[in-house]
């Protein structure tokens, strides 16, 4: 893999981190609302799944989330695990599978 590779997974990073960032916000809204709500277990999921840095960012924007003791604990370490998983795919990326 090479270039190209990186800067396709790069594209699916980013978008997805927009997409989780935009869910919390929708969250946000529909809860001041009163109506249908994303579970906290799709926000979480979302946020594990390589969509941390969205969750954070969406949740520090849109007060959102933040008092939430499992949200506090979760998200960070989410955060710390897409690290760890970004680098292992740039590691695997860097030296073409092997």
């Amino acid at each position: 893999m090479g270039n190209k590779s990186m800067i396709i997974i790069i594209s699916i990073y980013v978008i997805w981190n927009i997409i989780t960032f935009f869910l919390y916000g929708l969250d946000k809204l529909k809860g001041m609302k009163h109506t249908w709500r994303v579970k906290e277990s799709t926000l979480l999921l979302s946020a594990f799944v390589f969509g941390a840095a969205g969750s954070i960012s969406g949740s520090i924007i849109f007060r959102h989330k933040t008092k939430k003791l499992k949200f506090k604990i979760l998200l960070p370490l989410a955060l710390i695990i897409n690290i760890i998983g970004v680098f292992l795919i740039y590691y695997y990326i860097d030296q073409g599978g092997k």
